[in-house]
């Protein structure tokens, strides 16, 4: 992690993007607010009003003339580099916007929505041109080919759809995922296309055989984010609900395992996440408030192959829980469960001694320590807030306690 932001009126971060030639990172959040960022200080610049629901999605188009923007309410904005506002659309009967994207040539634009169709538009006219009707449900993600008349959406009918956006009839159907189609995106070259979905699955297919060439198992939660490197074709990143952060590398001497992990890269969901223009750094926004920049390792340093070679082998550790060995349990094993998948370690709650075993490389039993601190740790505040209320209850009930006969408790 290079850099992690917070603004004082945190809000959970829903959408967020660089602004043409990576100079800022603009951010959208729950509030209907956009936060600007330097890109290069990561210091706080500017916050303003934008809309008055949630936001959902933000796009530049090719020409890095305009932006657009949609919120929870139906409501597209068009605006300036400046970030000046242009134009504003209500769309899709009021009904929450999840996505927009521009055609190639920058003159139409297409949505998706709550509605279940895909929409798209006149930019210059601001008006609507068609619906595409096929969806069974809500549509949650769509995205334009980056050279082509074919629009791609997914949504939670757990299909993916190819459309062409002259006629409005359905091109193709992609029956690969069994749960809610959460994102989609096209590769630059136009051949591959990218789909995560609830089903904790990533996909890739090659469109011009359409065939699926890998399906990706890293996530042990719902894939929230996906994003392709912009300068190696084969190279792109994922983000889950439960704050896993994933690179992989498909390409001819890639592989379907993760090239690096990063567990807990935030405590919730990763709403969204862009690359840099320059491709050095990746931006992920949060139901955690956080917006964190990342980055490669510098050359030399500590965290390279010496250090993971050394983590290699295998050690044991214990960790007193105290009277919480049920809260790191949950409820029929689901915490400790959770845990272990997301950190790679085996753990095993000794109830009679009260303390938790952890097998693994020292970096993961940090990270089990260190999450298991924060749980205990949270548990306690609880309990201490707890006891503090009940004592302040009581002593309100006793009138006080003025006087040497106060009389303490109901009567």
């Amino acid at each position: 992690m290079a850099h992690v932001t917070r603004a004082k009126n945190s809000s959970p971060v829903i959408s967020l993007s660089f602004t043409p030639g990576g100079r800022r990172l603009l951010t959208g959040n729950q509030d209907g607010e956009f936060t600007l960022w330097d890109g290069l200080t990561f210091s706080f610049e500017l916050i303003l009003a934008a809309h008055d629901a949630s936001f959902r999605c933000m796009a530049w188009s090719h020409n890095q003339n305009y932006l657009l923007t949609c919120d929870a309410s139906g409501n597209i904005k068009y605006w300036s580099p400046s970030i000046a506002p242009v134009q504003s659309i209500d769309a899709h009967g009021g009904n929450a916007i999840h996505a927009i994207d521009f055609s190639p040539s920058d003159t139409k634009f297409v949505s998706c929505g709550d509605d279940s169709t895909v929409r798209i538009w006149d930019w210059a006219e601001r008006r609507e041109e068609r619906v595409l009707e096929g969806h069974g449900w809500d549509v949650k993600t769509v995205a334009w080919h980056p050279r082509s008349s074919v629009i791609c959406s997914g949504s939670k009918d757990n299909l993916v759809k190819l459309w062409d956006p002259r006629s409005g009839s359905s091109l193709s159907t992609l029956y690969g995922h069994k749960n809610t189609v959460t994102k989609v995106a096209w590769n630059d070259n136009g051949n591959w296309l990218l789909t995560g979905s609830r089903d904790q699955l990533v996909k890739v297919y090659d469109i011009r055989a359409m065939k699926e060439l890998c399906s990706l198992k890293g996530h042990h939660k719902e894939v929230t984010s996906i994003a392709w490197h912009p300068l190696y074709e084969s190279v792109f990143a994922s983000g889950g609900m439960d704050g896993t952060l994933i690179y992989w590398n498909i390409g001819p001497k890639g592989s379907e395992e993760p090239s690096a992990r990063v567990p807990f890269a935030h405590d919730m969901a990763i709403w969204d996440m862009k690359w840099h223009p320059a491709g050095h750094l990746l931006a992920t926004g949060s139901n955690d408030r956080q917006t964190k920049f990342w980055a490669r390792n510098r050359l030399g340093s500590h965290d390279g192959l010496e250090e993971e070679e050394e983590e290699d082998e295998l050690l044991k550790d214990e960790m007193e829980l105290g009277n919480h060995v049920g809260i790191v349990i949950g409820r029929r094993g689901a915490t400790i469960i959770a845990m272990q998948r997301s950190t790679g370690t085996k753990m095993y709650v000794d109830q009679v001694r009260r303390v938790l075993q952890i097998e693994g490389t020292t970096k993961q039993i940090d990270v089990v320590k260190k999450r298991v601190g924060a749980l205990l740790d949270r548990v306690n505040e609880g309990a201490g807030m707890t006891a503090s209320s009940t004592i302040h209850t009581s002593v309100a009930h006793s009138g006080g306690g003025g006087g040497g006969g106060g009389h303490y408790g109901p009567r």
